[in-house]
């Protein structure tokens, strides 16, 4: 029997299926939620929520947030979310350079906007990471044996 999963970012639904597994970068640790979890609310930090099915998995990239678990259905309610086969990386790498140089000239008294560009550099950091790690132009499919 598997477990609903929706992960939903500010602006789109992201993801919404039925999984064997779902693999979450909680902010205490990794955690792999299966059918009939206990109900859970959690904090995501940035990383990478792993969807599995007995053929395929999809990887996303998520930038904070909180998911909420209950037996049936894993719901993310992402800061920002993205499939990492919709990547844009070259629109990614823009987004690190400035972020490098906003980072370079922001004042140290402005601690709001030190952080919001740290952000902002770890998100596209991690975007770029993951692209590259994990993008293969197709889903992965695992072969039964």
């Amino acid at each position: 029997m598997p477990i609903r999963c929706e992960i939903v970012s500010q602006d789109r639904m992201v993801y919404e299926g039925d999984v064997d597994i779902v693999v979450l970068p909680g902010t205490e640790g990794e955690m792999g939620i299966l059918p009939h979890h206990a109900p859970l609310l959690t904090t995501l930090k940035f990383g990478l929520i792993k969807v599995r099915t007995k053929s395929e998995e999809r990887i996303f990239t998520v930038a904070g947030g909180v998911a909420e678990i209950q037996p049936a259905i894993v719901t993310v309610l992402a800061d920002a979310a993205e499939n990492v086969e919709e990547i844009d990386i070259a629109r990614a790498e823009t987004a690190r350079k400035r972020a490098e140089e906003s980072l370079s000239s922001v004042r140290t008294e402005d601690v709001d906007a030190f952080l919001a560009i740290e952000a902002a550099l770890r998100r596209s950091n991690l975007r770029l990471d993951a692209a590259k790690r994990f993008r293969t132009g197709k889903r992965t499919t695992y072969t039964e044996e």
